[in-house]
C-alpha cells in the first residue's frame, strides 16, 4: 500500500517552495521597513539633539531661552513618578494575578472578572486620565500631584500586569506544584518557593513593558492637569511636578526652531532611561532563567 504518492508530490512542490520563497520575502520586507523606519527615526533624533545633550541640560530646569533650558525637573519628576506606579502597579497586579490564578474558583464570575481585565488593557488611556482626575485629583483632593499622576499611572497599567503575571504564573508547570505539595508544603509555601520564582522572568517582561508605557504616556497626565513648566523638584509625594514627555511636548510646541532640538535631546534622554529599565528587567530575567 503506497502511503506517499510520489508523482503528486512532485507536481506539487515547485508551487510549495515557491509560496514559501514569496512568504519568507514578504516577512523580510516588513521587518526591513519596520528597522528602516526605526533607523531613519533614531537618526533624525540623535543628529538634532546630540548637540544639546549635555551636563547643562541635565542639570538645568526649563527656561524660555533655548540655550539655557534643562530636563532637570522633568528627569527627577519621571523617576518620582515610577516610584510611586513601580510598587503599586505591580503588588496590585501580580497580587491579582495570583488570587484569580491559585485561588478563585473556576466558575462564570471568575470567568467574568477575567474578561473585563483583559478588556480594560485596551481602554484609550485618556479614560484612565479621566478616571484619575474624578476621583484621585478632585474626591480625594491630591491636586495634581506625584501621587495623585501615580495613583492614575498605575490604573492604566495595571491590567496589562495582571494579564502577563497570569500567563507567566499558568506557564509553571503543575508537576512543580505537585512535587512542593507532596513535600507538604503549603499553598502559600507552594506560591512564594516554587511558583514566583518560575514565573518571576514573564511577570518581570510584562510589567517593564508596562512601566516603559507608563513612562512615556502624555495624555493621562495632560488631563489629571500635570504643569508642563515647572522650576522646581518634588519633596515629597504630595507636591506638583512634571515629567519627560510632558517637558518634550512643551518643547515641540513652541515655534522656534531651536526647541524642536532640545525636544529631541529630551527624547534621547527618555529613551536612555527606558533602556536602562529593559536592561534590568533582563539581567534580573536572565538570573532566574538559570534557575528555572
Amino acid at each position: 500500500m503506497k502511503l506517499i504518492n510520489k508523482s503528486h508530490v512532485a507536481k506539487k512542490m515547485p508551487v510549495r517552495l515557491a509560496v514559501n520563497t514569496i512568504c519568507k520575502g514578504l516577512f523580510f520586507l516588513a521587518t526591513l521597513i519596520g528597522l528602516i523606519v526605526l533607523a531613519i527615526l533614531f537618526y533624525r533624533i540623535f543628529t538634532q539633539g546630540i548637540g544639546h545633550l549635555n551636563g547643562d541640560f541635565l542639570q538645568n530646569f526649563a527656561s524660555r531661552k533655548p540655550e539655557e533650558a534643562g530636563i532637570k525637573a522633568a528627569l527627577i519628576g519621571s523617576i518620582w513618578l515610577m516610584a510611586v506606579v513601580a510598587p503599586v502597579s505591580l503588588m496590585l497586579g501580580v497580587g491579582t494575578a495570583i488570587y484569580l490564578e491559585e485561588y478563585a474558583r473556576k466558575n462564570w464570575i471568575t470567568t467574568f472578572i477575567k474578561v473585563n481585565i483583559s478588556n480594560l488593557a485596551g481602554v484609550p488611556s485618556i479614560v484612565f486620565g479621566l478616571l484619575g482626575l474624578t476621583v484621585f485629583v478632585r474626591a480625594l483632593a491630591l491636586d495634581r500631584s506625584v501621587l495623585a499622576a501615580g495613583l492614575t499611572m498605575s490604573l492604566l497599567v495595571l491590567p496589562v500586569i495582571i494579564v502577563a503575571s497570569q500567563e507567566a504564573i499558568r506557564a509553571v508547570p503543575r508537576d512543580l506544584r505537585e512535587a512542593s505539595f507532596g513535600m507538604g508544603a503549603t499553598k502559600w509555601q507552594t506560591i512564594r518557593k516554587v511558583v514566583l520564582p518560575a514565573a518571576i522572568p514573564g511577570i518581570l517582561t510584562g510589567g517593564i513593558l508596562a512601566l516603559s508605557r507608563a513612562i512615556g504616556e502624555t495624555a493621562p497626565l495632560v488631563v489629571v492637569g500635570i504643569p508642563l513648566f515647572i522650576a522646581f523638584l518634588p519633596q515629597t509625594v504630595l507636591d506638583t511636578f512634571t515629567v519627560l514627555p510632558m517637558q518634550i511636548y512643551n518643547w515641540t510646541s513652541r515655534p522656534q526652531e531651536e526647541f524642536q532640538q532640545v525636544a529631541a535631546a529630551g527624547i534621547i534622554v527618555l529613551l536612555i532611561l527606558l533602556i536602562f529599565m529593559n536592561s534590568i528587567a533582563v539581567l534580573i530575567r536572565n538570573k532566574f532563567q538559570k534557575r528555572y
